[in-house]
């Protein structure tokens, strides 16, 4: 996975990776605590190659855990649609 993405093909990829636990039998909740996994990964670890995964960086390391729940979650439904 290219980590230094833009931000259209970052969820472009995220969305794939969703079809691919749906079409495994995974629910919304799994997928979302695979997000938050990935995001806790990328918050800790990868540079923002665009200003909307600076902005989502920020707003993971300001949110508690429960934050970080409803943020995952709400983009495992921004790349569903």
């Amino acid at each position: 996975m290219d980590l230094n993405m833009g931000w259209d093909q970052w969820k472009q990829t995220l969305s794939k990776a969703v079809h691919a636990g749906e079409k495994a039998g995974l629910g919304h909740e799994s997928i979302a605590n695979q997000a938050e996994t990935i995001g806790d990964f990328l918050a800790g670890n990868v540079a923002p190659a665009a200003p909307e995964q600076a902005v989502l960086q920020e707003l993971w390391r300001a949110a508690d855990e429960s934050e970080q729940k409803a943020i995952a979650s709400a983009l495992v439904k921004l790349v569903q649609r």
